[in-house]
């Protein structure tokens, strides 16, 4: 059997702003294509299918136009809810789109219930689907600790005990999960919302148990002896241990995101065992670029031309804000769409506050000359003070009796 492992579609989600339905669209249907073209006989989705729990009518409208594609291709489809996810609202119709292949899990009394499929090489493979848990939530239903660790734990050991007395043969049967979580030691990116963000009562509960940092880490450990684990939340394609993976996100959402290589994992199973793990890449959408140094260079070299087709980060660091900066760099790279000024060395005027240039200042040019330098981060140009002083001059005159 062929499994294509995958997660955090983000379906209605924006980039800085700018729409990436089209996107979207684009990276699914090659996903659609890898499932027919491969003979993909299965597609998780672990967590984050939308960008929202209320996502947009045009959003929803691409989830249900993919997954008939991906059946359409000969696949089925898990389907597991994440942390953006509205639980409820993704559940719906769930047991009505189980008949056509789609299994939808986004309920804890739904761990225990895997998808089973026989593999046409042999044995069997069981699915079991856990939903993003919320600790505050799950540890009270399930009287543990209501942290990560412990509601994670929780599920597994309910899997591990619903497979026992399922499946006579264990060495016939793949167990597979799929969990959305932030795994320890793994890396993150710019455009993962903090799952361990817990409620102050949630942190006192666990403090004597671990450290609030890692509140919302789980030890890899809690998935020993499962033969496959299909991670989401994280967005970079990661391998946390032989059998436990990040497919990371189909799409880039940061600008940290600009040196991933996005798409999926495949997984081989055959006579009850995973016999083999690897990428599967998508392209899809503007490329990033994240550029730096001084302006000059910045709009005159030819080393960034590359970057003039792409979404760009650009970080000027010029010791003093150049004029027009950001409307100099959109007309080179119309694609920017964060622009940052981080001056080399740090400007001494930026760390100068406005109340100690007040102080300094000998005359009510000066104060206005030192607030445009403050609010621009530099100082007016000639003509600037000129235009200054004769407003000043002519406030004078008309306040005269």
């Amino acid at each position: 059997m062929l499994i294509l492992h995958t997660s955090d579609w983000h379906l209605g989600r924006s980039f800085h702003g700018t729409g990436m339905l089209d996107a979207q669209r684009e990276v699914l249907d090659q996903m659609a294509a890898t499932v027919r073209e491969r003979g993909v006989d299965l597609v998780l989705v672990a967590g984050d299918v939308y960008d929202r729990a209320l996502p947009a009518a045009d959003a929803v409208e691409l989830l249900d136009a993919t997954l008939a594609q991906l059946i359409d291709a000969g696949a089925q489809v898990v389907l597991t809810s994440g942390n953006h996810d509205s639980a409820i609202r993704l559940g719906f119709g769930g047991r009505l789109m189980a008949a056509a292949g789609v299994h939808v899990r986004t309920r804890m009394d739904q761990i225990g219930a895997p998808v089973v499929l026989e593999d046409p090489d042999g044995g069997t493979v069981a699915v079991y689907g856990i939903p993003y848990l919320e600790p505050r939530h799950a540890g009270p239903a399930w009287e543990v600790e209501p942290h990560h660790t412990a509601v994670m734990t929780e599920a597994v050991r309910r899997l591990r005990q619903d497979a026992g007395s399922r499946f006579e043969d264990d060495s016939a049967t793949a167990v597979i999960a799929m969990a959305h979580l932030f795994a320890a030691g793994g890396t993150g990116s710019d455009s993962e919302r903090d799952i361990g963000a817990e409620d102050t009562a949630s942190r006192e509960a666990a403090a004597g148990e671990m450290a609030v940092g890692t509140l919302g880490q789980v030890p890899v450990t809690v998935f020993d002896g499962i033969d496959y684990t299909a991670l989401g939340h994280l967005h970079g394609r990661q391998r946390m241990a032989e059998t436990v993976r990040y497919s990371g996100s189909p799409l880039p959402y940061s600008f940290s995101e600009a040196e991933h290589t996005k798409g999926g994992l495949l997984v081989s199973t055959a006579n009850g065992q995973v016999t083999g793990v690897e990428p599967v890449d998508w392209d899809a959408g503007r490329k990033l670029a994240v550029l730096r140094g001084r302006i000059d260079d910045l709009l005159d070299s030819p080393d960034h031309a590359w970057a003039q087709d792409c979404w760009c980060q650009v970080t000027v660091t010029d010791p003093v804000r150049p004029p027009q900066a950001y409307q100099r760099l959109k007309e080179r790279f119309d694609g920017l769409l964060n622009f940052i000024l981080e001056p080399e060395g740090g400007s001494p005027r930026a760390e100068s506050t406005y109340a100690a240039r007040l102080a300094r200042a000998r005359s009510e040019l000066d104060v206005c000359t030192g607030f445009v330098e403050h609010v621009r981060q530099r100082p007016p140009s000639e003509s600037e003070t000129a235009l200054l002083r004769t407003a000043l001059e002519e406030t004078r005159e008309g306040s005269q009796p």
